[in-house]
């Protein structure tokens, strides 16, 4: 009953399937956050900060509840010495005179100085000493069994060393001249204090390991809840960037077919009018490779994070190999030395054009971004069961600060704005989207004026026979 209570209040369901097996049914948001790197991420960021503020919270706690039973534990202990020490004050000059007087207990008199007036004897506790002492500090006598192995202190306050707590009171002769008789030393051993802050401390870790296992689960809980509204917006804007990149598919083909069919037949065109043309037939191709990126990416946002069904093995080498000659041109005309470094027969699943996509984008912002004279270098890595691709140049280089950016859809560093027309911003986009559909991670390091590295990383295929024609070609 508490359990199913509890997965209520989680947005957790149980139904019958029609099987008549019971069957856990996940609120709508809790598979979308899942399913959702980034949400993932945002939520296990919330999470974590959450988690840290009510640790420190319970922790600054547990510390002040800790330290006030401790303050009042010992301040219980030192009033109990302070009565002690004034009773035993009563015998020091019995004691100075017979100090055999330890053995004996006095009878109680009333002296009416505002002390309880009660024998020592009946106050002390088995784990509590007193000694006498004279004006001149030595010792008269001692009753006990634990005594403190330190130098006298005539200090009022109390003190504690190897387990145990003392205090020392002086004593004066009454009347009016009052002149200083001797001192009396109360000590108590600690043990018992100890204890009790011992089960408090176990009492306060017990309550913080649970208080931190219902905090995680509220967490959780609040986290979910928080993002649900930020989710639906970013779900309606991902449902319209589809919607939208599907519906101006056909609109973009009939006007890339009539500007083709237009171009097809130069001889009807106006001369005045074939510049017209040009620039309809880019704006239209600039279009139609922005929607496809768009219907890309809200293809890769509404799928779980898995391989596509196309994807088959294949060497990684030759994918790379291809794009680097296509390429080559590029280079050269900008003079810039691309290189290649690749381990032959490495093998990994996917699709050809998505994974000739990927890297074709990773090498094309290489060239785009390296100054004239420059270098660009492709490189395979084996590491365990991956494989690790690396694109390096000797580019403008990224701020530290935008590293975390430059996965983001649309965005581009100002002083790359101002160096490349005509990008969309979404090519690092689509290469994190392609990367993480093969079940691979993608990183990236960078200084301003030197240069990046992005290292793509992704799952190998081992003892694949040799000599398989497979790779389908497909144009850059």
């Amino acid at each position: 009953m508490i359990l199913s209570k509890l997965f209520m209040g989680l947005g957790i369901g149980l139904t019958k399937t029609n099987r008549n097996k019971n069957r856990f049914i996940l609120p709508w948001w809790w598979g979308n956050i899942l399913a959702n790197p980034q949400f993932r991420a945002t939520s296990s960021r919330l999470l974590l900060s959450y988690l840290l503020a009510m640790m420190v919270v319970m922790g600054l706690s547990s510390m002040t509840v800790y330290h006030f039973f401790a303050h009042s534990l010992y301040q219980q202990l030192d009033s109990q010495l302070l009565i002690l020490a004034d009773a035993a004050a009563h015998n020091l000059s019995a004691i100075q005179a017979d100090r055999m007087a330890v053995h004996h207990k006095m009878p109680r008199i009333l002296d009416h100085d505002g002390d309880l007036d009660i024998p020592w004897q009946d106050l002390r506790l088995y784990r509590q000493s007193v000694e006498w002492f004279d004006s001149q500090k030595q010792l008269l006598g001692k009753a006990g069994k634990q005594f403190p192995q330190t130098p006298f202190v005539t200090s009022f306050h109390s003190w504690q060393k190897n387990g145990l707590r003392t205090l020392t009171i002086p004593v004066y002769s009454a009347g009016k001249n009052r002149q200083l008789f001797g001192y009396v030393r109360v000590s108590a051993s600690t043990v018992e204090v100890e204890k009790e802050l011992n089960r408090l401390l176990m009492g306060l870790g017990f309550g913080a390991v649970l208080g931190m296992i219902l905090i995680g689960g509220t967490g959780w809980w609040l986290t979910s809840k928080a993002l649900q509204p930020i989710e639906q917006s970013f779900q309606q804007l991902q449902q319209f960037t589809a919607d939208a990149s599907h519906e101006l598919r056909s609109p973009l083909t009939a006007i890339k077919t009539t500007v083709e069919v237009i171009q097809n037949h130069p001889e009807r065109i106006h001369p005045l009018d074939i510049k017209k043309i040009t620039v309809i037939e880019s704006a239209t191709r600039q279009m139609t490779h922005l929607v496809e990126d768009l219907l890309l990416l809200a293809r890769s946002d509404a799928a779980s994070v898995s391989l596509p069904k196309t994807a088959i093995p294949m060497p990684i080498d030759e994918i790379l190999f291809d794009l680097i000659d296509s390429l080559q041109s590029q280079a050269q005309e900008k003079e810039i030395t691309l290189e290649a470094d690749l381990i032959d027969e490495v093998w990994v699943k996917g699709d050809a054009n998505q994974l000739q996509r990927l890297f074709g984008n990773l090498l094309e912002n290489a060239l785009q971004y390296t100054s004239n004279g420059g270098f660009v270098k492709v490189k395979i890595l084996k590491s365990d069961d991956f494989v690790i691709i690396e694109v390096t140049d000797t580019g403008i280089g990224i701020p530290s600060e935008n590293l975390s950016l430059v996965f983001n859809r649309f965005w581009r560093a100002e002083k790359a704005r101002s160096r490349r027309q005509g990008g969309s911003g979404l090519g690092l986009a689509i290469v994190q989207a392609i990367t993480y559909g093969h079940g691979g991670e993608i990183s990236v390091t960078s200084q301003i004026g030197v240069g990046s590295c992005f290292r793509v990383k992704l799952p190998v295929i081992f003892n694949f026979p040799k000599g398989v024609d497979f790779i389908p070609k497909y144009r850059v």
